[in-house]
């Protein structure tokens, strides 16, 4: 996601060198300001990444400081292009087209292009905490379960 001469649409370094400042110096501010930062129609999906209630930032709590730390370099600077060719069983990759966090165009139609067998499922104005959204993402994740066993038989 760091842009680099092969990944020219990611973001400066400096973005993540904050993320990992943030989560360092006052993880629960970072994620509830993460939490409230999206561009949500409604506060549902805020209060459910912040555990119910505005003040509380649980599941952004529940894992460690320092993976949270590290975490930030993993997800940002590895480049998994070689790793995704290898994979050839079926893989949906689901994606917000709103996310701020991790750029739709720099990352879902990437992955599902360079894996051999991957099929991509764009959700329109679905921000990062998408997984909110069970009601079309389950419906599609059936839909892509079926069609796997089908294609197995």
């Amino acid at each position: 996601m760091v842009k680099t001469a092969a990944n020219p649409g990611g973001l400066p370094k400096e973005v993540f060198d904050d993320f990992q400042k943030q989560t360092a110096t006052n993880r629960a501010q970072f994620y509830y300001d993460v939490a409230l930062d999206r561009s949500m129609v409604t506060t549902g999906p805020v209060r459910n990444l912040a555990g119910g209630d505005l003040e509380l930032v649980a599941p952004g709590m529940m894992g460690g400081a320092k993976a949270h730390y590290d975490g930030v370099v993993a997800f940002s600077q590895t480049d998994f292009t070689e790793d995704l060719k290898k994979i050839t069983v079926p893989v949906l990759v689901m994606h917000g087209d709103d996310d701020q966090i991790v750029p739709y165009a720099d990352s879902a139609p990437l992955s599902a292009k360079l894996l051999r067998n991957g099929t991509l499922k764009t959700y329109k104005v679905f921000p990062t905490a998408s997984h909110n959204q069970r009601g079309p993402i389950n419906a599609d994740l059936l839909a892509f379960f079926k069609g796997t066993a089908k294609a197995a038989a």
